[in-house]
């Protein structure tokens, strides 16, 4: 019988332990050590053709820097182009990307989706480890996908897989979901913590080596983070999110970390009948506002990735019933809140302490940038006083501490975005004020928030 051997891992850092003790000495986190049983026979007949990470032919000979071959890697596209905006351009022969989202988001649609259209022009292989075949086609079926080019495979084992793999050799290879593979020496089961990081490890390595562009469906906790290891976002080249909610038939693709292209990167997707379907100008979907202008609302310009974005900002300020007045926010920092409510009672004369302030960003868009500042406060003013603001208004700009109105990065491009979509009227940073006007927009630069307030 093998000799087996205990050890313990962190879900967080991925740092191995000889034995358990309360809290992980690479992280620092509590009671984040799990058991896990590691057979040291099958370990050390381990397959080494797919040892060290990089996948590089010249691995273990040094080369001077100057020496590296800067050719750049030739991109493909997806089929889709907000796919592609977040994928950073297109997907990059050998790279691993990580689909995180929330069960019925549309993680595998979206896949099933991309790998039905690019089997037409490559070899492409769909790996389904949690449904049958049977079911993949069906939906496949009543999404009116092309099916005929498309290769599919159920199998769990990474060991059996990657057998079949190199005698196809696929060009691109979906894995749905990598918390139901296992290896072969890892007694562990699927979807712990040693079987997610080893077989994300040794998926990763093959596409590495072989030019694959490997794909990962992950499933997400209850705090919608990825679930598994915080090593498994550190392998990969790319972690996608796909968000939204399940009464709403928009969804958003965001990129949280990509080695290839910028983070932050935001696709907007429609979830009909015939599947996702991009919407190419996610601003006329968050700007459907009422005819009638309610107080409480303006429309605010953030920048997501590398293209400007038209929000609403919506506020309710409203007579406190209890002790403590209740801040609120949705899609915002509630922290941020309160410090802007603070300044605004310091520099611009409003008292809203004694009031309940609710704060709601239309559409589920999550804003972390601080160009959302002066709209918000802007809409709290103006459900605080119970007067509408102006259809054709657009407000952003940062504030702070002492009252000052700083600019935001990209100011002309969100001032000529908000114009190609009517509005007529903007209050920003006196720093991002075009020096040539704007057909068909008054634009007012400010650098006070007691300036801002006597402008609406």
């Amino acid at each position: 019988m093998a000799k087996k051997k205990t050890a313990y891992v962190c879900t967080e850092c991925g740092a191995d332990h000889n034995k358990w003790q309360g809290q992980c000495a690479g992280c620092g986190q509590w009671n984040t050590l799990q058991e896990f049983v590691v057979s040291a026979a099958k370990t050390a007949t381990r397959d080494t053709r797919f040892s060290g990470y990089a996948g590089d032919a010249a691995q273990g000979s040094v080369i001077r820097l100057a020496d590296v071959d800067l050719a750049e890697v030739p991109r493909f596209s997806s089929g889709m182009q907000e796919f592609d905006r977040v994928l950073g351009g297109g997907l990059v022969p050998g790279s691993a990307i990580l689909i995180g989202g929330h069960p019925g988001a549309g993680k595998s649609t979206l896949l099933l989706q991309t790998l039905c259209h690019l089997a037409r022009d490559m070899p492409a292989i769909y790996v389904t480890g949690e449904e049958s075949l049977q079911q993949v086609a069906m939906r496949a079926h009543r999404l009116g996908l092309p099916t005929d080019q498309l290769q599919m495979l159920s199998e769990t084992n990474v060991d059996q897989l990657t057998r079949v793999l190199q005698q196809h050799k696929p060009r691109i290879v979906v894995i749905d979901s990598i918390q139901v593979m296992h290896v072969e020496g890892v007694e562990s089961a699927p979807g712990s913590v040693a079987q997610v990081r080893e077989s994300a490890a040794f998926l990763t390595r093959f596409a590495k080596q072989t030019g694959t562009v490997l794909m990962l469906v992950g499933h997400v906790t209850k705090d919608g983070s990825l679930a598994g290891p915080k090593v498994l976002e550190h392998m990969i080249d790319c972690s996608i999110m796909l968000e939204g909610d399940g009464d709403s038939r928009f969804r958003t693709l965001r990129g949280i970390k990509n080695r290839f292209g910028a983070i932050n990167e935001l696709g907007v997707f429609a979830m009909l009948e015939t599947g996702l379907k991009e919407v190419r100008n996610p601003s006329s979907i968050f700007l459907n506002r009422s005819t009638e202008a309610s107080a409480g609302s303006v429309v605010m310009v953030i920048w997501e990735g590398t293209r400007p974005l038209l929000v609403e900002i919506q506020a309710l300020v409203d007579d406190s019933h209890f002790g403590n007045p209740k801040r609120v926010a949705v899609g915002l920092d509630q922290n941020r809140l309160n410090l802007l409510l603070a300044a605004m009672h310091r520099h611009g004369g409003i008292h809203l302490g004694d009031q309940d302030v609710y704060i709601n960003v239309v559409g589920g868009v999550k804003v972390s940038e601080t160009g959302a500042d002066l709209a918000l406060l802007l809409a709290a003013l103006s459900s605080f006083r119970n007067q509408p603001l102006e259809q054709g208004l657009i407000v952003f700009g940062e504030v702070g501490l002492s009252g000052e109105i700083r600019p935001v990065p990209s100011g002309q491009e969100r001032i000529r975005e908000a114009a190609k979509h009517g509005f007529t009227r903007a209050i920003v940073p006196k720093a991002n004020a075009p020096k040539t006007p704007v057909p068909g927009m008054e634009v007012i630069g400010v650098d006070r928030l007691q300036e801002a307030i006597e402008r609406i």
